[in-house]
């Protein structure tokens, strides 16, 4: 087994701890689970790239957060 679970996989409890059912997503909302995502990279890798600062890491930070409550949304 590998230690990777793909994010939009019906298989996605097999390495959570906590959670240990989810309900099975569509087509679209596996698709739009994804787009959350990389929009969020989008951002945190152009933050980074502007520098180094306290309210850099935490723009970063709040960037992940508001990625996480989007897909737990969508993951419920």
């Amino acid at each position: 087994m590998s230690d990777f679970v793909d994010s939009k996989s019906d298989d996605r409890t097999v390495n959570n701890v906590m959670r240990h059912a989810y309900q099975v997503l569509s087509d679209d909302e596996k698709n739009l689970m994804q787009a959350i995502k990389d929009k969020g990279l989008e951002l945190h890798e152009l933050i980074e790239s502007i520098g180094q600062s306290r309210e850099l890491s935490l723009a970063k930070t709040k960037t992940e957060e508001a990625v996480m409550w989007a897909v737990k949304h969508l993951t419920k």
